[in-house]
């Protein structure tokens, strides 16, 4: 944060500070965090924000509305990294390479402060952090990983990786030919029993042996129960470490570190907390991902999907958008709430499953941003399924599924659709500008209904709806960016829960946190730290 900041979280007292000031000033705003943009003609949402804020934003052009949800950039406290070789870096984008050199000088210093045998890279992905950390910084690291696939590309870089570095020691004629090369292990850690078990077991060889066969069966981790997992004193430790460690991956991180008598340290940066699992009416399991901390939940400030949704957004990002970007990340959202009010007046039945057509707009953005011009296809787009799903219920694209050939045909023609809407010089758009939105409009919604399986209805009428929601669609800009701007505020708010939680535990634990990457490049840059102050002799 700035020297200007009024707030530490250096105790858990000043901590908790912290967080009652946050849920002080998001309370009166608690309309904004839990709406849903899909429904912002439906609902009429703009009606809910002070008149005065939205004449005044109304008139702003899209440059200063995007301007609107970013924070202060925070600087990257001094430590020293190595720049990851271009052999270690293969396969890995630019965002992706900030990311490993930051962490694994980060993850590399705080295992040598604590001496720590092992570390165990938690949701390792393709095991780019881990293969840095073992052959660049020599540490010996386990890769747990869901997705057996991610096993195996893990394996087989290690392998290039290993290689390559043979091939150079044997023309220098230096080194012992030895090399830690990441143990990979496949395993959906659905608890902290069984990450502790999986960090019990990586921390002897008879046990680590055995890990690789629990890739069809999690239950055995728990029902072996090996005699290796987790002990005091003896004698070997370990650090967890979590690059983006998906929803309650890092909430189940940070327990297991407080149960595992071996684990010496944990180091944390989360992602997805629309994934996080809530204590409330919806969630009847005692141990959720929020709230964490006894003083979050003393608190009682429920946050709900929406605003778990809205702590996800990338502030920075948006303020480095050009113009036409802005302006196409707007239309997007107004096509897809005049699509609910289609949905709402046409489809009622589906309402009720809150459906999700996928992001649209990600795509499109990504070919901008390379300069690939797409022209305008005037088709309708084809759908191969037109039959709603037995019991009433309807197809649910997932935003977060891998593209099929068939969905990746979709946004391709959506693509192909979107990159023909011509930009305007303010977030109004009149005269002929109109009518081609209105096109679009209608285009969007079938392939949305196409998404959803669904067949379009004759008696739709899509200029009815359009000539209902375009008045309006110039309120949608100003209404998301103040929406985006308590998006920071949402995120604080649950790393601070996270961060108190550990405080909480008193001296036995000493813990920070820190903005480590650059937030343009990487939005979820901050790092929770913790290491387990050791008894005095």
């Amino acid at each position: 944060m700035s020297g200007t900041c009024k707030y530490s979280c250096d105790t858990a007292t000043h901590t908790l500070q912290w967080i009652n000031a946050i849920i002080d000033f998001l309370r009166p705003y608690a309309f904004l965090i839990h709406s849903h943009v899909v429904n912002f003609f439906k609902d009429r949402q703009w009606e809910a924000v002070d008149k005065e804020w939205m004449d005044c934003l109304r008139k702003d052009p899209v440059e200063n509305l995007l301007l609107i949800p970013s924070g202060v950039v925070q600087s990257l406290p001094g430590m020293h990294m190595v720049s990851v070789n271009s052999v270690l870096a293969q396969g890995m984008n630019m965002k992706k390479k900030h990311e490993v050199e930051v962490l694994s000088a980060i993850v590399s210093s705080i295992a040598d402060s604590v001496r720590a045998h092992t570390i165990v890279d938690v949701g390792a992905g393709q095991g780019y952090l881990a293969q840095v950390l073992s052959f660049q910084y020599q540490h010996s690291v386990i890769a747990i990983d869901a997705c057996s696939h991610h096993g195996r590309v893990t394996d087989a870089r290690a392998e290039r990786i290993k290689k390559h570095y043979a091939a150079q020691m044997r023309k220098s004629k230096s080194g012992n030919g030895r090399f830690n090369v990441p143990k990979t292990v496949t395993c959906r850690v659905i608890s902290i029993d069984m990450l502790k078990t999986l960090t019990g077991m990586s921390l002897h060889k008879g046990d680590a042996e055995h890990l690789g066969f629990f890739e069809e069966d999690n239950t055995k981790l728990i029902e072996e129960k090996p005699k290796s997992q987790c002990v005091a004193n003896s004698g070997t430790s370990l650090v967890l470490a979590g690059l983006h460690a998906c929803g309650d991956l890092s909430v189940t991180m940070l327990k297991a570190f407080l149960e595992c008598k071996e684990a010496k340290a944990v180091v944390s940066i989360g992602c997805c907390y629309n994934l996080l699992s809530e204590e409330g009416a919806d969630n009847i399991e005692t141990h959720c991902g929020f709230p964490m901390s006894s003083g979050v939940k003393s608190a009682v400030f429920p946050l709900g999907k929406s605003s778990r949704d809205l702590a996800c957004q990338s502030a920075e990002r948006w303020r480095s958008l050009e113009k036409d970007d802005g302006l196409h990340n707007f239309e997007l959202h107004s096509f897809r709430a005049a699509f609910q009010l289609v949905l709402s007046k046409y489809y009622p039945e589906v309402m009720e499953t809150s459906p999700s057509i996928g992001r649209q707009g990600k795509a499109l953005r990504r070919r901008q941003q390379r300069k690939v011009e797409a022209p305008l296809h005037h088709k309708e787009v084809a759908c191969p399924h037109f039959h709603p799903n037995q019991k009433g219920s309807f197809p649910n694209i997932d935003p977060n599924e891998p593209e099929t050939d068939e969905t990746s045909r979709l946004a391709t023609d959506k693509d192909a659709l979107l990159n023909g809407i011509s930009s305007c010089e303010s977030t109004r758009c009149v005269g002929p500008k109109s009518v081609d939105k209105y096109k679009h409009f209608e285009k969007f919604t079938r392939s949305g209904l196409c998404r959803l399986g669904l067949k379009p209805l004759e008696r739709i009428n899509f200029h009815e709806i359009w000539k209902e929601a375009e008045p309006f669609t110039e309120l949608i800009g100003p209404y998301w960016s103040l929406r985006a701007a308590l998006g920071p505020l949402l995120e604080t708010f649950l790393l601070l829960d996270r961060l108190l939680f550990l405080q909480e535990q008193g001296h036995s634990v000493e813990v920070m946190m820190l903005p480590i990457f650059d937030p343009e490049v990487s939005p979820r840059n901050v790092a929770i730290i913790a290491r387990k102050n050791l008894p005095q002799i």
